[in-house]
């Protein structure tokens, strides 16, 4: 990590020696902050470089996967069931999807729909401007709401 922050520290201060650089006048000015914010920012990077390259646990002798892996999975997509085609499913998924509360369920009626959470693109309609709400607040809506129908879903499998 040291070395990304002076490797930057240097490029910046090359780049403000061959040309003057706007960018370097806040370590003039607040040296500390500014190398406080070089070494945040590379503690993020260093973070996600980490994480993205976890492997899969499982338990060799059951063969189930890790909690964490269980967590990841549980953006399970109702929707994508083979058991879709048949009507006594869809029957209870979409009683199940009416039981949900009013947001969430909005959100579940507009995925099936096939609309996307969020784009880059400005004139694409998404959930997150037909409902006026955050795209990480519509995900959190998403997750609990198929957290619900999976457990709906999973008392109907039992009886």
């Amino acid at each position: 990590m040291r070395d990304k922050v002076f490797g930057r520290f240097v490029e910046l201060f090359s780049a403000d020696r061959a040309a003057y650089d706007e960018k370097v006048d806040y370590f003039e000015v607040r040296f500390d902050g500014a190398l406080a914010s070089l070494r945040r920012d590379a503690q993020e990077k260093a973070w996600r470089d980490e994480n993205r390259s976890q492997p899969l646990e499982y338990d060799e002798e059951s063969g189930e996967l890790s909690p964490e892996v269980e967590a990841a999975a549980g953006t399970h997509d109702p929707f994508a069931v083979s058991d879709f085609d048949d009507p006594s499913y869809r029957s209870r998924l979409d009683a199940a999807i009416e039981a949900l509360p009013t947001e969430q369920s909005r959100i579940i009626h507009m995925l099936r729909q096939g609309f996307p959470i969020d784009s880059k693109e400005p004139d694409v309609m998404t959930i997150a401007k037909a409902l006026g709400r955050s795209e990480k607040t519509v995900r959190t809506y998403r997750d609990k709401a198929f957290a619900a129908l999976r457990a709906a879903m999973a008392d109907g499998d039992e009886r």
